[in-house]
């Protein structure tokens, strides 16, 4: 099971230093990917950068640790530029992608992007068709119901053909969202309890079966915060996950109204501390 750890952007409020200096903490801590959370616009929103453009700092920051948003509101996006913002993001950092991506829940942002709110589940789907193709080859021939490409392609195309797609999911997600993981994603991301967590698992399983893959090539990450009301279980719930057969994993310091400056220092104990996975 491999380690990352949540990157507390809300936390370090603001602090460009501060952030470059925890990325290159995680990397220097052996901890295997960075995760970036996802907001453009919320009312009484606190400072988080955007994803994309802040792993661009990462990148420049670090040398081996994966960068991943978790996760983009894709169907909010113009498909063609994630693309390309992908391509662009996964070459600058020799290949260190792994792209997450959601359908989020809160309308207001994208009605302030100029988006349908109502279509975007089927609208994900279809723009991770796309994204692939965009990804793996020079020139593409798209028909799609809200997305169309003839004769033209991205360039310079990405180090990983493709950039690994994983899905975000709140809580328990419905059937179709199910569906949408067996048949489509590299990974996702659980938000549901490790007691709702088998019967998701296994419908999931279930649909990749159906679509003809193998249902072990498709990741799972889970997160466990080490600060706040369950600080004193994170051990027990990453042994716990370990041995549902998580293949990754997510450390979180954030939440837990510790000083902006005590975050590297708690995940440096929390490595430390670390249960064998």
């Amino acid at each position: 099971m491999k380690i990352g750890i949540s990157l507390p952007v809300r936390e370090l409020q603001d602090d460009v230093g501060a952030i470059k200096a925890f990325a290159q903490a995680a990397e220097e801590l052996g901890l295997s990917h960075l995760r970036v959370p996802e907001q453009i616009i919320r009312p009484g929103s606190g400072p988080l950068h955007e994803p994309l453009t802040l792993m661009a700092l990462i990148a420049g920051a670090t040398e081996k640790i994966e960068l991943v948003p978790s996760v983009i509101m894709l169907p909010a996006r113009q498909t063609v530029l994630v693309a390309k913002q992908a391509a662009t993001l996964d070459r600058m950092s020799g290949g260190r992608l792994r792209l997450g991506v959601g359908i989020g829940r809160d309308k207001v942002e994208y009605d302030a992007l100029g988006m349908d709110f109502h279509n975007r589940g089927a609208r994900c789907e279809e723009q991770i068709e796309l994204l692939r193709l965009l990804w793996t080859q020079e020139t593409v021939e798209f028909d799609g119901k809200w997305d169309q490409v003839s004769g033209a392609g991205i360039n310079p195309l990405p180090y990983q053909k493709p950039i690994p797609i994983w899905l975000g999911v709140r809580g328990v997600p419905v059937p179709r969202v199910r569906r949408r993981i067996g048949r489509q994603a590299d990974g996702w991301f659980i938000l549901a309890t490790p007691e709702e967590f088998p019967d998701v698992r296994d419908d999931v399983y279930r649909e990749a079966e159906s679509a003809g893959r193998d249902p072990a090539s498709i990741g799972m990450e889970a997160g466990v915060a080490v600060v706040g009301p369950r600080e004193h279980e994170w051990k027990s719930r990453v042994a716990g996950w370990r041995d549902m057969g998580l293949t990754h994993l997510c450390l979180r310091t954030l939440g837990g109204d510790i000083p902006p400056d005590r975050h590297i220092e708690r995940m440096q104990q929390a490595v430390v501390e670390l249960p064998a996975v």
